[in-house]
């Protein structure tokens, strides 16, 4: 496949970017960095526009852009998670989300009821045809397309490493609610990826005086837990970046020199990790 070209026709759910110089073990995926909403989630999405923008990782996809330039593989994702949730299981469905599911309370999973701030994300309940579409045509696809790559590295290197690359608030919603760190590696205590792997954004980060904590406020999420597998040669982290770093929070604009300075820091994370030499399964 050609370096930038999308796939699943001309208006794909999603675009891989392969490796434009010596490839790497690395895949690096974002998938909520996306603004698109399909023609069919209208009928039933009225969460307010500037949570689209809110509860979308701006940016992330423009962060991590020079990826294939390091080696990696970037796998992207356009739609909104509104439309579809790529880091949640594809069981973790509220029963207000899709009509005569199993009692199951989960406002933030695989179709959003609700938004972070607590308005009303959608009129009624999908239908199952509805919530098979976006599994047929989003879900399905985008992990396929990832099992795919890791499983192509891992043949490739003995090994694959994912990077799954996501942003947050600076500070948790709420009043009094502290700030977050910089950086926060989520690997699910320490669990879904090798030392190597987890430490390398840690080790960055501290290199220019930003902060880290792991796995607070954020554990890893589906992907991470899902793919990372040391045991069978396949580590994945999850990297949460603090939007003050990069963006205007509230008027949800890049900071240029902020925002250059975080793009270089996940250029060099994104080589670092290609260049480790992990075991094989």
């Amino acid at each position: 496949m050609e370096p930038g070209v999308p796939i699943l026709g001309p208006d794909p759910p999603f675009s891989v970017r392969e490796p434009e110089t010596d490839e790497t073990p690395v895949v690096v995926e974002i998938p909520h960095a996306g603004l698109r909403v399909t023609p069919g989630s209208l009928a039933t999405l009225i969460a307010p526009a500037r949570s689209l923008a809110l509860d979308a990782d701006l940016y992330v996809d423009q962060l991590y852009e020079d990826a294939p330039t390091h080696g990696a593989t970037l796998l992207v994702s356009h739609v909104s998670r509104y439309v579809c949730d790529l880091n949640r299981a594809e069981q973790d469905v509220d029963s207000r989300a899709v009509a005569g599911t199993a009692a199951h309370h989960s406002p933030h999973g695989l179709v959003w009821v609700a938004t972070t701030e607590g308005a009303p994300a959608l009129s009624r309940p999908l239908t199952r045809a509805e919530f098979r579409d976006r599994l047929e045509n989003i879900y399905l696809p985008y992990h396929r397309a990832l099992s795919a790559l890791l499983e192509r590295k891992r043949r490739t290197f003995g090994f694959a490493v994912l990077l799954c690359g996501h942003s947050m608030p600076s500070r948790a919603r709420g009043i009094g609610q502290r700030n977050r760190a910089d950086i926060v590696p989520g690997s699910r205590g320490r669990s879904t990826a090798a030392s190597d792997v987890i430490d390398c954004p840690d080790a960055l980060a501290r290199e220019l005086g930003w902060s880290v904590a792991h796995d607070d406020p954020y554990r890893g999420g589906f992907t991470t837990a899902h793919y990372g597998n040391p045991s069978l040669a396949v580590h994945a982290v999850q990297v949460e970046i603090s939007r003050k770093r990069y963006m205007d929070e509230i008027g949800l604009v890049k900071l240029s020199n902020e925002f250059e300075q975080v793009r270089q820091y996940c250029g060099r994370l994104v080589a670092r990790l290609g260049a480790l030499k992990l075991a094989s399964a």
